[in-house]
C-alpha cells in the first residue's frame, strides 16, 4: 500500500494538501532561492532541523508543490508558490 491507500493512510502530508508550519517555512526558503537548493541551505535559512526539511521536502514533491530539476537540489513549483498565497 502506497501513502493515502487504506482505511488510515499513512499519516503524512501526501494526503491533504494541508501545509504545516515547517512545509510553509520551506517553501518560503525556496522562494527567496536564486535557484534550485539544497536541504542543507534551506535548513540553515529557516534554522529547522535539515532531517525534518527532507522528509518536507518529500512530501513536498508527493503534493506537486517541490520539484528536483538538478540532482540534489530542489525547487518551488508554480503550483508551491500559489499554496503560499493561499
Amino acid at each position: 500500500m502506497g501513502c493515502g491507500e487504506g482505511t488510515m493512510g499513512c499519516g503524512c502530508a501526501c494526503s491533504s494538501k494541508t501545509l504545516t508550519d515547517e512545509q510553509k517555512k520551506v517553501l518560503e526558503a525556496m522562494e527567496k532561492c536564486a535557484g534550485p537548493c539544497t536541504t542543507k541551505e534551506i535548513a540553515a535559512s529557516t534554522g529547522l532541523d535539515a532531517k525534518g526539511v527532507s522528509k518536507d521536502i518529500a512530501d513536498l514533491k508527493k503534493l506537486g508543490f517541490v520539484d528536483s530539476p538538478v540532482r540534489c537540489k530542489c525547487g518551488i513549483t508554480e503550483t508551491g508558490r500559489n499554496a503560499l498565497k493561499e
